[in-house]
């Protein structure tokens, strides 16, 4: 195939058309590891809450990428030297920095693998098919990993402001419906510089810079902390650990040959080589789904019923505090459920938990956000806002929550 036949558009319902630049991420789009990702969800259950989220990795990939394009073009035009191979190397980065994902996003990290994060098995792809392509990821992998001694390139990927939250906000926005997420990437991209080496925001896009911070306010407690969704991830995570559980006893379950891979041996940090990957790499959506509406019928009865409830969405009640439950009532409510339906405790626990979540809309500690004034001056988005808000959201808001079964479990 010559290149030109490889210099292709998506039609995106985001930015409209977007090109691929190149052979190299031509060529690294049409690869099966990165292919997997129209097979993975980028907002996991939340289906559940809204019924449009079903847009995949695949998209949030692409979108990426095209507002990483447009970022480079504009420093450019300001001055700042973006070499070919520093541009191919941003590309390749942001292309493939969520390529590490599992089923239904983040529900993997915590039951099937342990103490290993989607960033880390990206990496590991992303080795992996450097190798493939005879050493052209280097760059990209090195910017990745917020070595390159560009440090505005390392910030283009990840901080802040970058690429990925710009286009999920966005994305994520659009297909839920909820408006309050929308943000205008196309400006903040314009408002884009460097000093010192460093990505800043000029002072005529600082508010919206506050539109963005308070976008993604909205969104987390909206749309990705929704009670809902919440206990919807919840329940697929014990799902997966009940399963887990089962086959460590000899309990014959039937699934994929890649999720049984996974129920079956412990992976972690030290044994996720080449081969456990290409397990990883085989292993989607539509590999969990599948158990899933197996076990409904399970005999046993925590597996089925945790099933029973994701596929027909007779999900658990879910209390949300800004102060943890009393003792007295969680022990009522574990009591309760265990008695009626002669559980142990263990068995109970699936079906009546408590725990905590934290959000915080933006951190001054870590990667601020710079505002260039007039007068040359950097000045933290924080102190350069009139908007009282801004403050506010560099503190972490922690709540409380409670799951138990509804009465006609």
């Amino acid at each position: 195939m010559s290149i030109s036949n490889k210099l292709k558009i998506f039609n995106d319902p985001i930015y409209g058309f977007i090109r691929i630049p190149d052979a190299l991420i031509f060529s690294l789009i049409a690869d099966p590891y990165f292919q997997r990702l129209r097979r993975i969800s980028q907002m996991g259950l939340s289906y559940l809450v809204y019924p449009g989220a079903h847009h995949t990795r695949f998209h949030h990939a692409l979108g990426s990428m095209h507002l990483m394009q447009e970022a480079i073009q504009l420093l450019r035009f300001k001055g700042i030297e973006i070499t070919e191979e520093e541009a191919k190397g941003l590309l390749c980065a942001i292309l493939l920095h969520d390529i590490g994902h599992g089923p239904f996003s983040h529900a993997m990290e915590h039951s099937l693998v342990e103490g290993i994060k989607h960033e880390e098995i990206s990496h590991i792809f992303m080795e992996v098919l450097n190798h493939k392509f005879n050493g052209s990821l280097t760059l990209g992998i090195e910017i990745f990993k917020g070595s390159y001694r560009k440090k505005f390139l390392n910030q283009l990927v990840s901080s802040q402001l970058d690429m990925d939250r710009l286009d999920y906000l966005k994305r994520d926005s659009f297909y839920t419906g909820v408006a309050e997420g929308n943000i205008n990437a196309e400006r903040l991209i314009t408002m884009l510089n460097v000093v010192d080496g460093e990505l800043v925001v000029e002072e005529k896009g600082i508010y919206s810079v506050e539109k963005f911070l308070m976008a993604r306010r909205f969104m987390y407690w909206q749309v990705y902390l929704h009670k809902t969704g919440l206990v919807a991830e919840q329940l697929l995570i014990r799902t997966l650990q009940r399963a887990k559980e089962l086959v460590e006893m000899n309990f014959e379950l039937a699934c994929s040959r890649p999720l049984m891979f996974f129920l079956k041996t412990k992976i972690d940090k030290l044994n996720f080589n080449k081969e456990v990957l290409d397990h990883f790499a085989n292993l989607d959506d539509t590999d969990i789904l599948a158990a899933i509406k197996q076990w409904q019928h399970s005999s046993d009865f925590v597996l089925s019923k945790l099933c029973g409830m994701i596929l027909n969405r007779r999900l658990l009640n879910i209390k949300l505090r800004n102060k943890p439950e009393k003792d007295g009532r969680f022990e009522t409510l574990f009591e309760k459920f265990m008695v009626k339906y002669k559980l142990s405790e263990e068995e109970t626990s699936y079906f009546v938990f408590r725990g905590i979540i934290e959000n915080k809309a933006y951190n001054r500690l870590s990667q601020n956000i710079n505002i260039l004034r007039s007068n040359g001056k950097l000045l933290d988005v924080a102190n350069a806002s009139d908007h009282f808000n801004l403050t506010a959201l560099s503190e972490t808001v922690t709540k409380y929550y409670i799951c138990y079964p509804k009465d006609d479990l």
